[in-house]
């Protein structure tokens, strides 16, 4: 199983990006799907997560500005960041809890990370 993430890039203070990510590669079912973002110097931290029942929660510091959401026939998670700010500025690592059939077992896989950078 594959995580691929899509979507980062240079945005100014206000502005808005759409993160996703696909799993793909081989039978699995997927329990929680989320991001979580990594900041020069500092520790990995869940910016958000949504399960297989599409119960979604945030970190108190994205709470009303990001959303995630998922395409269950896609495979894919969604994270819309709106309102970004200069310390939302990280590599975001989309993250995968799933049933891997090919393994016999629930797996967590990480995707390869994508940049945000936030312009004041």
């Amino acid at each position: 199983v594959q995580l691929q993430a899509f979507g980062g890039g240079l945005v100014q203070a206000g502005g808005s990006l759409r993160l996703s990510c696909a799993a793909s590669g081989g039978m699995f079912i997927i329990n929680t799907m989320g991001w979580y973002r990594q900041a020069p110097g500092k520790q990995r931290e869940l910016v958000a997560g949504i399960s297989s029942g599409d119960y979604a929660n945030y970190a108190d510091y994205v709470k009303g500005r990001f959303s995630i959401f998922k395409d269950n026939a896609k495979n894919t998670v969604y994270l819309q960041m709106n309102s970004l700010k200069p310390e939302d500025a990280a590599v975001y690592y989309c993250n995968a809890d799933l049933f891997d059939y090919g393994v016999g077992r629930r797996t967590e896989y990480w995707g390869q990370g994508t940049q945000v950078t936030v312009s004041s």
